[in-house]
């Protein structure tokens, strides 16, 4: 008896590997676990990841999201936010879903089946992956060529950048370089909403926002 990939019971912060699986069999999955799910998919040339995330992984993964379009929001940047959505590219054999992802000043990207072909679209310009159910493989992500990488562990929030094909570790944001401590702010929110709650910390943030662009614009007269 045949058994589908959509009958497997994955318990939350669990994964299941598979190696040698040709890119036809990966598309073959990807359908059979069909649209939409709790699931994440990893795949790099044969490797397949199958990942369920965390309650505390997809909190944290909502909270920053949000953090991120309350600030494009404050700044006047149109922006595309995508969830989950799996980015591909056959020709370089490479698959991974973040978290969530952005386009900056882009028009309307519109997934297909969930799918996003990164060798007919451009890449988004941020990824957002939480480093908590399972870590985040920055291989799969430089061959896409994601310009920017945030990678939340549960303590920090690390800001990579694509430099010649290679992720660099940054203390800043190239997308938001005017806010310096901004890595330090989305770390302790997350950890903040834990105790007082998700409203607590989306009502106070755009403060944040405001008197930092309020100084910096202090700092300019």
């Amino acid at each position: 008896m045949r058994i589908n990939f959509n009958q497997l019971v994955i318990p939350a912060g669990n994964q299941l590997l598979l190696n040698n699986i040709d890119w036809q069999t990966f598309e073959s999955i990807l359908t059979e676990l069909g649209e939409p799910r709790s699931s994440r998919v990893s795949y790099s040339k044969g490797f397949l990841e199958i990942m369920v995330p965390s309650p505390d992984h997809e909190l944290s993964a909502e909270i920053i999201s949000n953090m991120v379009k309350i600030l494009l929001a404050e700044l006047n940047i149109e922006f595309w936010g995508l969830g989950a959505v799996t980015l591909i590219n056959e020709k370089m054999a490479q698959s991974v879903e973040p978290d969530h992802c952005f386009y900056l000043q882009a028009e309307a990207i519109k997934p297909s089946n969930g799918q996003l072909d990164l060798s007919q679209t451009p890449p988004p310009d941020l990824a957002i992956e939480i480093d908590l159910t399972f870590r985040t493989h920055l291989g799969n992500y430089e061959v896409l060529g994601i310009p920017e990488l945030w990678r939340y562990n549960g303590n920090i929030l690390q800001i990579n950048l694509l430099r010649a094909g290679r992720y660099v570790t940054a203390t800043t944001s190239q997308l938001f370089s005017q806010f310096l401590w901004l890595p330090e702010i989305i770390a302790q929110s997350v950890e903040q909403s834990k105790r007082q709650g998700r409203y607590f910390v989306l009502k106070t943030f755009p403060g944040w926002v405001r008197k930092e662009m309020m100084m910096m614009s202090n700092t300019k007269i």
